[in-house]
């Protein structure tokens, strides 16, 4: 009878899976689970803090934050992808930049002519400073509308003016 046959005959009446089962019970099978457990608090704890970073950049309010955090605390991965899906778009400093580009729009926009010379807020159809009488316009010799000094037609009456004014030194613009 050959060798292995006697082998296998031998040890039939133990389990064929006792070295498997030996391997769970082993110390290095502990030492498995233990590691997975501390990787999965760790990823835990670490997705608590990404929220935690996160939503300090974007949310001013600190209870929404503190929401945030617990969020991402109890629930982990679940509450990370949560957070991901509810979060504002756009970043403190981007909404905060945003809102002076608006206000130096707005500001800009709003601005009024004033004369270089003492500052007075003037209208576009002055022809000199109420303040200082300085002169900031001449007038259309056609129409009688203020022209530009460097306007060479008048756009109201199309007359041709760029030789009827006096040199643009004699002019003051705002």
């Amino acid at each position: 009878m050959p060798h292995w046959i006697l082998a296998v005959a031998a040890s039939s009446d133990s389990n064929p899976f006792q070295s498997v089962l030996d391997f769970f019970k082993s110390p290095t099978w502990h030492l498995i689970t233990l590691l997975i457990y501390f990787l999965v608090a760790v990823m835990w704890l670490a997705c608590a803090y990404w929220v935690f970073k996160d939503a300090r950049r974007r949310v001013d309010d600190k209870i929404i934050l503190a929401v945030c955090v617990l969020t991402g605390l109890i629930f982990g991965p679940l509450g990370l992808i949560v957070y991901a899906i509810v979060r504002p778009p756009a970043l403190l400093a981007d909404r905060r930049e945003q809102e002076l580009e608006m206000q130096m729009m707005e500001q800009r926009l709003g601005e009024e002519s004033r004369c270089s010379f003492c500052k007075t807020p003037v209208r576009d159809d002055y022809l000199v400073c109420p303040t200082c009488a300085r002169r900031l316009r001449a007038t259309c010799v056609s129409c009688g509308r203020p022209v530009e000094p460097s306007w060479r037609v008048c756009p109201y009456c199309e007359t041709d003016v760029h030789g009827a004014l006096p040199p643009a030194s004699v002019y003051d613009r705002a």
